[in-house]
This record gives C-alpha cells, structure tokens and sequence, in this order.
C-alpha cells in the first residue's frame, strides 16, 4: 500500500499560505505555512499541529510564526465565528 503524500509538508511564505482560516469578525487570523501530517494521519491525531503565522489583537498588527495544535483552530469553540477564507 503506498503512503499518502502530504500535499502540505513544504514550507511557504506568509504571502502565499496553504489555506487562511479566520474568524468572521476578522479579530484573529491564521494562515497556515505547513502541515507535519497527511490528511488522514491528522485526523486520527489528536495533537497534529501546524506551522502558522497569527495576527489578532495580541499582535498589535504584526504576525507571529510558530507552531499550533490544529485543534486550536478548528475546535477550539468559536461557535460559527471560524471561516476558511482561502485554499490554495
């Protein structure tokens, strides 16, 4: 059975992320520069993480870089407020 590649595993530039995810006020931004898993391998992950740059209020206009649990993005109880605004 051949492995399933990860779509994601190079890192970009914050100009040209794998996909933004934000919340609809537009408070909190992630944009996602590389996956360390397949999608599949992911789910089945509980502590998958992502390499991202994060703007919001504690960033004061600037963008961190680093590591998150993808969890915190797309779990972490944003009750509708979250949207993927774009995929590369």
């Amino acid at each position: 059975m051949a492995r399933e590649v990860n779509p994601c595993a190079k890192t970009v530039g914050k100009e040209e992320p794998y996909e933004i995810w934000q919340t609809r006020d537009g408070e909190w931004t992630w944009k996602v520069l590389k996956k360390y898993q397949s999608p599949t391998n992911e789910k089945k992950n509980r502590f998958a993480r992502w390499f991202v740059a994060t703007q919001g209020p504690l960033t004061h206009g600037s963008w961190e870089l680093g590591d998150t649990y993808v969890k915190d993005i797309t779990d972490r109880g944003w009750h509708g407020r979250l949207e993927i605004i774009r995929v590369k």
